[in-house]
């Protein structure tokens, strides 16, 4: 008989944790077992869809979660888990890896990794010092788009990669008429004081949109160039939300060794109007992640009116989610999918990292070499 691993949930800040919750409780080895949520000194103001109050709800009343602690901790200590899923504010995922790497429970940390290059070290090296497998899920990993682009980059269809572009925007996170995976409702109309009580808007917890948005395309290029970065510029602006401090526009320009990246993020856009995926410009044609009729599709375009569209395979059904590829990779020892991996996403982590100093500092910031040599070393295996 097949064994059943038993799922905490630590951290109910992020909405992502309402999709990822869901995978688990559909997976049949899994058990949803028990919740809790970080302390936080800015309670919110009012309870609307993907608040941290309403995803606690959700998560009990609609995906069935049984028990409630006030401390993540007393739920590690008198809890028997075997992964812990992290949806906490970008502040507190060292401090939670820690706690579940000394009880020895796997943990699954939603992007980004870390809010700075310094808790992502921590993590790495407590989960490497306990054993414990640390993956970070990204929402573009399950995309069939994405990674047919991978694919084709891989099969020469483009020559050498020039230029990895990323942008992302909306009407905010918990913009009215947001709408997020694993959840039917819509964001409601919060006014900016209830904005503002919100960890999102706030740069001490891990808030901001470079972070939330300018992650995916440190992701996506380190995946489709195989290169860590080697500097970055940042800069950010608070344009449409004054009354918070963290920004609501970031860009990134970042220098690989043979490429460039340019990531986007914004929180007040209600339609990006571009394509939102990854476009990836090569010596000798260009790769768009797109959509068609509803549907996901890639363009390659070779200048002259010369388009190919390629259709997606579905991903392998063993490991299409996030649910699927942890559990198999527990249970077989198994590789991971790359963007998973820690040590990969150490080297996502450096790149962010360089690219908010830079937007502090003003200054174009470099890498931290170091980040990328541990990458190589601690990891949990990862495939291709």
């Amino acid at each position: 008989m097949s064994r059943k691993y038993r799922i905490g949930i630590a951290g109910l800040a992020h909405m992502h944790v309402n999709n990822v919750a869901e995978l688990f409780r559909q997976h049949p080895q899994a058990e949803l077992a028990a919740c809790a949520d970080t302390k936080t000194e800015m309670p919110e103001l009012r309870e609307a869809p993907y608040t941290r109050g309403w995803n606690l709800k959700h998560v009990m009343g609609s995906l069935g979660v049984p028990k409630k602690y006030d401390d993540y901790r007393q739920m590690l200590d008198e809890e028997e888990l075997d992964i812990v899923i992290c949806c906490s504010e970008n502040v507190w995922h060292a401090e939670i890896v820690e706690a579940c790497a000394a009880r020895k429970v796997n943990v699954c940390i939603e992007k980004p990794m870390a809010m700075s290059l310094e808790h992502a070290m921590r993590m790495v090296r407590a989960a490497q010092k306990a054993g414990i497998a640390l993956l970070v899920n990204w929402p573009l990993t399950w995309e069939r788009a994405a990674r047919t682009v991978k694919c084709l980059i891989d099969d020469g269809m483009i020559g050498r990669i020039i230029q990895v572009k990323h942008r992302a925007a909306h009407g905010g996170p918990l913009g009215a008429g947001a709408k997020h995976a694993g959840v039917t409702e819509a964001g409601a109309a919060l006014t900016p004081e209830e904005l503002a009580a919100t960890w999102w808007h706030h740069e001490s917890t891990g808030g901001g949109a470079m972070l939330d948005f300018c992650c995916y395309g440190c992701m996506a290029a380190r995946w489709y160039i195989g290169q860590c970065a080697v500097a970055a510029m940042g800069m950010r602006a608070n344009l449409n939300s004054q009354w918070a401090d963290a920004e609501d526009n970031g860009l990134m320009i970042v220098r690989y060794p043979e490429a460039l990246g340019l990531f986007e993020g914004s929180w007040t856009q209600l339609d990006p109007g571009v394509p939102s995926g990854p476009i990836v410009y090569g010596q000798t044609g260009t790769l768009v992640v797109d959509s068609r009729n509803g549907k996901p599709i890639v363009r390659l375009e070779r200048g002259h009116g010369h388009t190919t569209v390629f259709t997606p395979e579905p991903l392998p059904e063993e490991c299409d989610t996030i649910a699927k590829a942890f559990i198999r990779h527990l249970e077989t020892g198994e590789a991971v999918h790359p963007t998973l991996e820690m040590g990969f996403n150490l080297e996502c982590m450096a790149t962010l990292d360089a690219g908010l100093r830079s937007a502090r500092s003003g200054k174009q910031e470099p890498v931290d070499a170091a980040a990328c040599q541990i990458s190589q070393t601690e990891t949990c295996g990862a495939g291709t």
